[in-house]
């Protein structure tokens, strides 16, 4: 054997005993996340520096700006805007209701219109109230008596469901569709409970939608907070001819040019195949959107940083994806996946974080039972970290419009239970994050990402 073979052989085993294990990778991962981590000090500015960026407005249009300068910094191997066409809806000045017991007596209760909403008339409505319990009753209800009248859905989020997303999902049809369903059984405005699992006195702003119904008949509507919406139901028992009075000055403007900002990793060995991590960078105008989902932002951009800062060259090309609209319109994800198929490119897999900043306890994976089994065959990698909770079914809604056969979807898996006391309210700010949780769900994503680029979504 000669000297040069040997030399070469001795290298190998010397390289190969310095091989990372996985385990000893996700603790890198997870070690350099949480002493050396980047995402907080971004989510920082992203909140307190530009604020609440609703679709269409200043604060989104510089949150563009920034997420853009963020990935220019990190040297990553390609930044780039994705134009796209939003929707612009102003909330206008704040909204003032009050229940009237009687003539003169009166009380405030706390509202804001729902994205989307029209406004009322400019000395605002006035008019009995008839309480519903949901879509399915107000089903059962007669055009007699609704006509004239404010609906106020009042069906909570059941307490029941330990999944809180599963709560969300059981009442939420109520604000999505309320104000269109009471319009067309002639009721002049709508009130609807809040997306809450508290009691506080918060309303819950969210996207209400008119459908196909005549502009002339969409019918101003608003969210009241749960508080409120129990003091309302308890007067609406002693006295249910008593009148409720709100005021609101909300309108929508022609759609606006906005962006999805897109940050690469170019892969070594299979650079046609992309591995995206991404949250909406648009939020709704109350609070400042540090949950829902700068979190989610600021982490997808922290997982490209980890595979820089740690050396690690990915085999497939992967994608930090900031996508625009998700709040009132899914615009962003909708021209991603446009143009992802008109230029032919292949994504393996997508995982968004749009759950929040809280503690994560794994993954919710929309994927065909074969790659749902390999992914879920890490499972023990991530006992370690509490993370190893991997459910069938659900992934994020800007990552959605992807799907098709082959590509696996993915979804952060967070502690949700305190997710809905913040979602779309005006106390979604920066103090409601915990630096460690935050980066604990950065690290996470970049975990399972460096396992999908080294092993792909199958055997």
């Amino acid at each position: 054997m000669t000297k040069n073979v040997l030399l070469a052989l001795a290298l190998i085993v010397s390289l190969s005993s310095f091989a990372q294990t996985d385990e000893e990778m996700l603790q890198k991962i997870y070690q350099t996340a949480l002493t050396e981590g980047q995402s907080y000090q971004w989510l920082d500015h992203l909140s307190n520096k530009i604020g609440s960026r609703l679709s269409g407005s200043l604060g989104a249009e510089r949150a563009v700006v920034y997420t853009k300068e963020i990935m220019e910094s990190l040297d990553f191997d390609r930044v780039f805007l994705q134009p796209v066409m939003v929707p612009k809806w102003v909330r206008g000045n704040p909204e003032f209701a009050y229940i009237e017991t009687a003539p003169g007596d009166t009380m405030k209760v706390n509202i804001c219109a729902l994205g989307g909403s029209v406004a009322t008339q400019p000395s605002g409505i006035k008019a009995e109230v008839v309480e519903v319990y949901g879509l399915e009753d107000l089903k059962t209800r007669n055009r007699s008596e609704i006509e004239g009248k404010i609906v106020f859905f009042n069906m909570p989020m059941p307490a029941s469901s330990v999944l809180t997303f599963q709560a969300y999902g059981a009442a939420v049809g109520q604000r999505t569709q309320g104000a269109k369903e009471a319009s067309k059984l002639g009721a002049v405005g709508a009130i609807v409970r809040s997306m809450n699992l508290r009691l506080d006195d918060y309303p819950h702003t969210g996207t209400t939608s008119y459908g196909d119904l005549p502009k002339s008949e969409h019918i101003p509507t608003a969210a009241i907070s749960t508080n409120d919406a129990e003091k309302l139901s308890s007067y609406l028992k002693l006295d249910s001819k008593l009148k409720f009075y709100f005021k609101q000055n909300c309108k929508t403007l022609p759609d606006v040019l906005s962006y999805n900002v897109i940050g690469e990793i170019k892969g070594s060995t299979y650079p046609d195949e992309i591995v995206l991590v991404g949250g909406h960078l648009d939020s709704w105008d109350l609070g400042d959107g540090s949950h829902d989902d700068g979190a989610g932002c600021v982490q997808s951009i922290e997982v490209l940083r980890l595979f820089k800062k740690l050396g690690i060259q990915p085999k497939r090309t992967l994608r930090a994806v900031m996508f625009m609209n998700e709040e009132n319109g899914l615009r962003g994800g909708t021209e991603y996946a446009k143009v992802a198929k008109a230029e032919g490119l292949n994504h393996i897999f997508a995982l968004e974080s749009d759950s929040g900043g809280f503690t994560p306890r794994g993954f919710n994976i929309d994927a065909n039972a074969e790659s749902f089994a390999h992914i879920a065959s890490w499972t023990d990698l991530f006992k370690p970290y509490l993370t190893n909770t991997f459910n069938l079914g659900g992934s994020g809604a800007d990552i959605g419009p992807l799907k098709r056969p082959g590509i696996v979807l993915a979804g952060l898996f967070p502690d949700s239970q305190r997710y809905f006391d913040y979602h779309h309210t005006a106390i979604d700010t920066f103090d409601a994050i915990n630096k460690r949780e935050l980066e604990l769900g950065a690290a996470t994503m970049a975990s399972m990402v460096y396992l999908i680029d080294k092993y792909g979504t199958s055997n």
